[in-house]
């Protein structure tokens, strides 16, 4: 059967992509089945013939698989009812197959054959096979059924949610029997009360109850709690029981788990939200599928997305731009959504951004906002910057003895630095120094040429109309010293604020004086320091927040359990003093920022769950809050999924960050938005996406 040249052309673009979502393929296991002579095929009857698709990639030439044997045709009727498995083919050659596998792919199928690889120079496009009729051929055995392939009979399987929390441990939950699993309309029918299942390790057991929550399900059952050994990445297996199912006692029914950041269910007429794949290689970069005569989108092929991404549909990009879709590809567990208009920038719009779809049409084409305003529904007048950045390197070089050798040792960020990320919407700047350096004596004047550093970096940031937080970055302690030893007392803590605010107060830049990074370890000392310094800024400076970290590193999620004390005197809960309270949160097991562990996966919303303590702390006093420092490394996306949903956090309670960390001679640090290699950061999409939120007028929580 013929196809239009156009169509192959298509083909080709379409099939390294494709093939390579497809699930199972790399699974092909080529049958050793015997091959038939010409002659004896010549008398088998042909039920249709078909022509090879043109497809040459690396995966495929001239429509002929390069891994094994298969062909690539046009997948019409007549070629769904012939090509079957089971089945045998003719080649052009005269070699009689017989059909194992057969993968659809949008217009096209997949034919793959016992046997060895085909010469593509004598089977391919543009040849054709031809399927046979049943009579069968003398000399081929009849097909043999794989191993792996499932029985018609065979359990519906599903694949377990990669939940770990202190509920759930690999998607098994903790307190007693039970999974989570996606809920899709597969599973909700196939697991349901009275059904039975089988674990990975060949156990059964029966349903008991079945609680959906959103875009998953908990699937409570008979027995004793499970190990988490038989969760994440294994699967599990349904099979609906003809008998009654034993009444056990109920369980207990399990707490939510965190919602997955892949897809939104959106009402009728209203749009929805989904994540692209995460595809490298061939024609597409970062989920994007680009090439001269087609672009498009690479997404799962959930119930969902299928319902929601159709012909004639709009999509929105991260950015704003809106297309209107023109085909569907279905593959395997995706599905690519070709579009029209032009080139799409992968790198700036691709994984792990999201998209959003619409049937009807984007009310605007500004970027969606995950971030829900805290009070009110109106845009306020002058709304404040959520999300900024730390421009780090005035605090470098403490491997050395200070001060330090400036340009050497340390540096501090010049007016690029501040016009790239005033361009990216990302405003807010915490501005690292060390005490050391603009006053290198205790209770002394500060040092003119460190101060004429400072003062110009402010001017970089006036001219682009940033804010600056500047951030003495010391862990409390001055030389070594800890403040409040007789080396180091409070008052000289308090004197060198006093002495900075008195410079640079009136300057229009200013937006706070970060008295402390980090306290640690301060034997309770801490409080009074964090007041004094707090009130000696207020004698010069009355209007710029004085922002105060928080002891134990500033650890949001331990703050309630180091942080009592720092609000125990009436002054520092004047919400007259402009205070705002800082804490810093990361997401690896040690808190600490690290990332040693590159294969550690994060819980989707531990972000959320470590900022809460610190966030329930400032409602309960009525505070202001701010997180001063967080990060993501660029080796996890799972890191930065869950970076993604803690800045929508703060935004619906309006708490304004900075990323840690950007800024030179930051060398190809994986947290950096600044680079010496120059390739994409995937934190830095995340981060715009938040700078965009305008809903909040005042920094909050707002109650």
């Amino acid at each position: 059967m013929l196809v239009k040249k156009t169509v192959c052309t298509r083909n080709m673009l379409l099939s390294a992509a494709l093939l390579a979502a497809a699930i199972g393929l790399s699974q092909i296991q080529v049958a050793q089945a015997a091959t038939a002579k010409a002659t004896a095929a010549a008398q088998q009857t042909i039920a249709t013939t078909a022509k090879v698709n043109d497809f040459t990639s690396p995966q495929w030439l001239k429509g002929s698989w390069r891994q094994s044997a298969g062909l690539s045709i046009p997948a019409t009727a007549a070629n769904k009812a012939a090509f079957r498995k089971g089945a045998q083919i003719r080649t052009a050659d005269g070699q009689i197959r017989t059909i194992k596998v057969i993968y659809f792919s949008g217009a096209h199928m997949s034919v793959m054959l016992s046997g060895a690889t085909l010469n593509a120079s004598k089977n391919g496009h543009p040849k054709t096979i031809s399927a046979l009729g049943t009579t069968p051929v003398a000399g081929v055995p009849p097909p043999a059924t794989s191993g792996n392939q499932a029985a018609s009979s065979s359990a519906h399987s599903t694949a377990i949610n990669n939940y770990t929390n202190n509920d759930w441990l690999n998607g098994v939950w903790r307190k007693s029997a039970g999974f989570s699993i996606p809920s899709s309309s597969a599973n909700r029918s196939a697991f349901k009360v009275g059904s039975s299942v089988k674990l990975a390790d060949g156990q059964a057991r029966k349903i008991n109850a079945v609680y959906v929550s959103g875009k998953n399900m908990s699937v409570m059952l008979s027995g004793a709690a499970l190990s988490g050994k038989l969760g994440y990445p294994n699967k599990l297996f349904s099979a609906t029981s003809s008998s009654a199912p034993v009444a056990p006692a109920a369980p207990s029914k399990p707490a939510t788990p965190a919602p997955g950041p892949v897809t939104s269910q959106p009402a009728t007429g209203s749009s929805m939200t989904t994540a692209l794949n995460a595809f490298n290689g061939g024609d597409f970069v970062n989920g994007v599928y680009n090439t001269s005569k087609f672009v498009g989108i690479s997404v799962k092929a959930t119930a969902e997305n299928k319902a929601a991404f159709h012909k004639g549909a709009k999509i929105r990009f991260f950015g704003g731009e809106v297309r209107t879709i023109k085909l569907i590809y279905h593959s395997g567990g995706n599905m690519t959504v070709m579009v029209d208009g032009g080139a799409i920038n992968g790198k700036a719009v691709g994984y792990p951004r999201t998209v959003s779809v619409s049937s009807t049409s984007f009310s605007n084409t500004s970027p969606s906002v995950d971030s829900t305003p805290a009070a009110g529904n109106a845009a306020p007048a002058n709304p404040i910057n959520l999300v900024g950045i730390n421009l780090a390197g005035a605090e470098f070089g403490t491997d050395v003895r200070l001060p330090g050798v400036y340009l050497k040792q340390y540096i501090y960020p010049g007016e690029a630095d501040f016009k790239r990320y005033a361009e990216r919407n990302l405003k807010l700047v915490r501005l690292p120094f060390r005490w050391e350096r603009i006053q290198p004596r205790v209770n002394g004047e500060l040092n003119s040429a460190e101060l004429r550093r400072m003062l110009t970096t402010l001017d970089h940031a006036k001219k682009y109309n940033m804010q600056v937080i500047l951030d003495m970055h010391n862990y409390y302690r001055y030389y070594g010293k800890m403040i409040g030893t007789n080396e180091v007392p409070v008052s000289a803590f308090a004197d060198a604020w006093r002495r900075i605010a008195q410079q640079v107060a009136n300057h229009p830049a200013v937006y706070g004086y970060g008295l402390m990074n980090e306290p640690h370890t301060t034997n309770g000392k801490w409080p009074a320091a964090a007041l004094a310094a707090a009130k000696s800024i207020r004698s010069v400076d009355a209007k710029n927040w004085v922002v105060v970290a928080g002891d134990r590193w500033s650890s949001a999620f331990h703050w309630q359990s180091y942080n009592t004390q720092l609000v125990k005197d009436a002054w520092m809960r004047d919400p007259s003093n402009n205070l705002m309270f800082e804490a810093h949160l990361y997401f690896d097991k040690d808190y600490s920022g690290y990332y040693t562990n590159r294969y550690e996966q994060y819980d989707p919303m531990i972000g959320v769950v470590r900022a809460k303590p610190f966030v329930e702390w400032l409602s309960r006093y009525r505070l202001r809050g701010f997180i001063g420092e967080h990060g993501a490394p660029d080796f996890s996306p799972s890191a930065v999924v869950a970076m993604d949903n803690l800045l929508k956090y703060l935004g619906q309670n309006c708490i304004p960050s900075t990323y840690w960390a950007a800024g030179p001679w930051w060398g190809d640090y994986a947290l950096s938005l600044d680079v010496k290699s120059g390739k994409p950061r995937p934190q830095l999409p995340i981060l715009q996406k938040h700078a965009a939120n305008k809903s909040c007028g005042a920094v909050g929580p707002l109650r």
